[in-house]
């Protein structure tokens, strides 16, 4: 027989061949062959691997396998993890390998075997659809290719190769297991291997075991080792980095403890303790504190010393130092104390309130002339929105002074002003001690706001806790509860803030200076709006002035139609939703420039709150002044004979008892002198009389309106019109005396609102009237009464 007749049939294709019953390793591969699927990734001839698949339904196919005398199957990889029982056979991809089975073992439902790659295969038919899957097979192998260019792809190949081994020492092992088993000359299994080494998809890796042509293969499989060599690279880049910033703690940490050892065996240990008392030794240099504070620190130092820094002790003792230290124990501030500088600076902040920058003047003056301000405290006392805090910030800023402001309105917790006890946990010192511990010196400015709203409670009482921090002879030794230390606050400058003095208690308003501040007359707010209010809306807004403006004349009607209030609030207000509404019509044409005129104002703000009052006048109606916490106002009384049945006598209007009492004295008196005034003496024997205050659903109170109620009666009484035009204020006695009232200038500027400028006030208070500042006194005429004989002169 002749060597062609020897040689087995092969099938050409390209540049493939596939020969049947080829020889290998002195073995002729088998012709028929039984499939398993894999999932993972194909597998390459190239590979000696363990296999493990599932007991069901491949025990079987494995049981005929190993009764072959080549022991051989075909691995084929299928996507789908889920087709373990059964797969389709056509979806299978072209090309499988050729595995050779050892060891095969049975352990927890699965299948176990050492397979080793002996070549691609093929499918020509299938002799069994389902498991047992068997088909007919063929085997491809590439035609043998030489030249430069596959010499090259090998070189690349092997290099790469080298690139990733120290990059990844996981395929040392298998990259010298390989080596032994194959030529490095032969470029096909060389492949096939590099391919196995890489971590690529599934489906790339298979389309390298498709590709059976040398040069084509080769081709697809150096990008999909470059960039295993690139991720490796990378990976190996963070793992040293992470483990570089790791290697760095470690040291740091050991140094540490190594200098730690060191110090201590050298006897210059500072651990934490040592650290922190030291800091508070550093605290307090420079400093002068009295000798008593000054023992009680160093026996609190000695004790942080010898305590253990877990120890509750420790942080409570450590605590207390804190604030000990952090005071500034007799550190004092530069005053400044020019008289021209405070001028400049209230004139800056506030318009109007003449009297009361020439009073802080007065009270500067002293300071200046002794050469220390000390030993004050200041009640500003006045409606909301008058400017009492930022008088109080323009008193520092004109002394140079740091400013701390906290309001006392609501507080109920005397501990607030004087500290908790140390004891307790969460313990702190008083607000007082936390305002020296922010401002760094011992003669701030300390605002006390609102001290008339001060609560009381089981707690204790706060006025009363104030009672020895406002007084300049006790709070040279101020003792706080936590720091149970002596505190002078004798340098403080203490500015209080009020709306009434009603609610203060006597003994804590006998140890203030009172300095009142009655509200804005139009002319003024009208200053206030133009320099100050109107501007600050503007800016907030973020609006340039040439866009939008508003002329004099519409902040008067804003002034006398919307905010008619003492302070100057509300007027902010208002100017705010002007300009607000403004701005909508900027946006929309951003080519506009608005002017408000008083012509505008219904559009923008809606219908005047307040209208012009009509001033009551008739038979029985007098006008009086009254004095509120808002400010001044207008008040009429008026009286009316209801019938002549009986004698009688009525009050409404919301009275308080004050008021009633006030109303009783008037008829009584009147009823009583009424031949003297020119009246009917029988008037009121047969007369049921009528007294109404107007405006019912406000609560009025108060001790000035009894000249105003007996001039009603008399009105009445005489059936004789009053002079018009004229107001009245003071309260009456029994006898007819006129006794003297408070509140003056805000009454008079009630007065000037309304457009009153004749008014009747008690001779007592005759210097109070002369202390007004001449634009409110300019073209009023003024009578002052001493007894009611006076006033019924003026106005009959």
């Amino acid at each position: 027989m002749s060597d062609q007749e020897n040689a087995p049939e092969v099938i050409e294709e390209d540049a493939i061949r596939y020969p049947k019953g080829l020889t290998l390793h002195a073995q002729t591969l088998p012709e028929r062959l039984y499939v398993i699927p894999i999932h993972n990734r194909p597998f390459f001839p190239a590979q000696v691997l363990p296999v493990i698949v599932n007991e069901q339904p491949w025990a079987q196919t494995l049981e005929r396998v190993s009764n072959t005398e080549h022991k051989c199957l075909a691995l084929f990889y299928v996507d789908s993890p889920h087709t373990d029982a059964s797969f389709d056979p056509d979806t299978l991809p072209t090309h499988g390998t050729l595995v050779r089975i050892h060891h095969a073992s049975r352990e927890g439902g699965k299948l176990q075997f050492v397979a080793q790659g002996l070549s691609r295969v093929r499918i020509r038919g299938w002799l069994s659809r389902k498991p047992p899957y068997l088909a007919e097979v063929d085997y491809p192998h590439a035609k043998p290719e030489s030249g430069d260019e596959v010499k090259a792809y090998g070189m690349a190949l092997i290099n790469a190769i080298k690139e990733l081994l120290p990059l990844n020492p996981l395929y040392s092992e298998e990259l010298k297991n390989y080596l032994n088993r194959f030529s490095p000359n032969d470029p096909s299994p060389l492949t096939d291997f590099a391919a196995a080494l890489t971590t690529a998809p599934g489906q790339e890796l298979q389309e390298v075991l498709d590709t059976v042509p040398m040069l084509k293969r080769m081709e697809k499989v150096l990008p999909l080792l470059r960039k295993e060599v690139e991720v490796a690279r990378l990976q190996n880049e963070l793992s040293a980095e992470v483990n570089r910033k790791i290697g760095e703690h470690q040291r740091e940490f050991f140094l540490k403890e190594q200098l730690k050892i060191i110090q201590h065996e050298l006897g210059i240990t500072k651990d934490d303790k040592s650290a922190d008392a030291d800091e508070f030794r550093a605290r307090l240099a420079g400093k002068s504190l009295p000798a008593q504070a000054q023992k009680r620190l160093d026996e609190e130092l000695n004790k942080l010393s010898i305590l253990e820094t877990g120890s509750p002790e420790y942080a409570v003792t450590r605590n207390y130092l804190d604030w000990a230290t952090a005071l500034p124990w007799g550190l004092y501030g530069k005053d400044k104390l020019d008289l021209k500088h405070a001028r400049k600076v209230l004139d800056k902040h506030h318009a109007g309130l003449d009297d009361i920058k020439e009073r802080i003047l007065e009270f500067l003056a002293v300071g200046a002339f002794k050469g220390e301000i000390a030993g004050s405290i200041v009640l500003l006392v006045g409606p909301p929105g008058v400017g009492k805090t930022s008088i109080g910030k323009s008193i520092a800023e004109s002394l140079g002074r740091p400013f701390y402001r906290f309001s006392v309105g609501g507080m109920r917790d005397e501990a607030e002003i004087k500290g908790h006890r140390r004891t307790y946990i969460g313990a702190l010192p008083g607000k007082l001690v936390q305002a020296l511990k922010e401002v760094e010196v011992m003669n701030p400015v300390i605002m006390l706001d609102e001290i008339d709203k001060l609560g009381a409670s089981y707690q204790g009482d706060p006025a009363s806790a104030l009672l020895e921090t406002l007084d300049p002879e006790q709070n040279v030794e101020f003792l706080d509860h936590y720091l149970d230390l002596r505190l002078d606050l004798s340098k403080v400058l203490f500015v209080c803030t009020a709306n009434t003095l009603d609610s203060i208690p006597g003994p804590l308003l006998d140890r203030m200076e009172v300095i009142r501040l009655s509200g804005y007359i139009a002319e003024e707010k009208l200053a206030i709006a133009k320099r100050h209010l109107w501007p600050k809306q503007l800016a907030k807004a973020g609006v340039p002035k040439e866009r939008l403006a508003i002329s004099d004349a519409a902040l008067k009607a804003v002034i006398e139609g919307y905010a008619r209030e003492a302070g100057v609030r509300q007027l902010e207000k208002q100017l705010g939703k002007l300009v607000r509404k403004s701005v909508v019509q900027l946006l929309e044409n951003p080519e506009v420039k608005v002017k408000i005129a008083a012509k505008d104002l219904e559009d923008y703000l809606g219908m005047p709150v307040f209208r012009t009052e009509q001033v009551l006048s008739g038979v029985g109606v007098i006008t009086g002044l009254a004095w509120t916490s808002m400010g001044g106002a207008t008040l009429p009384i008026e009286a009316t004979r209801i019938h002549t049945l009986n004698r009688g006598f009525k009050l409404t209007g919301q009275l308080g008892d004050v008021m009633k009492e006030s109303a009783e004295i008037a008829y009584s008196y009147i009823s009583s002198h009424l031949k003297k005034y020119g009246g009917d003496p029988g008037f009121f024997d047969q007369a049921f009389v009528h007294l109404h205050v107007p405006e019912g659903a406000t609560p009025k109170d108060g001790p000035s309106a009894g000249v105003t109620m007996a001039s009603a009666l008399l009105s009445l009484a005489r059936n004789q019109l009053p002079k018009k035009g004229v107001a009245m204020t003071g309260e009456l006695t029994l006898t007819g005396l006129v006794l003297p009232i408070g509140g003056v200038r805000e009454k008079v500027i009630a007065a000037r609102r309304q457009k009153i400028f004749e008014l009747i006030l008690p001779e007592a208070n005759r210097g109070d009237f002369a202390e007004l500042p001449e634009y409110l006194k300019e073209g009023l005429s003024v009578h002052f009464a001493k007894r009611y004989a006076d006033v019924a002169k003026v106005l009959f």
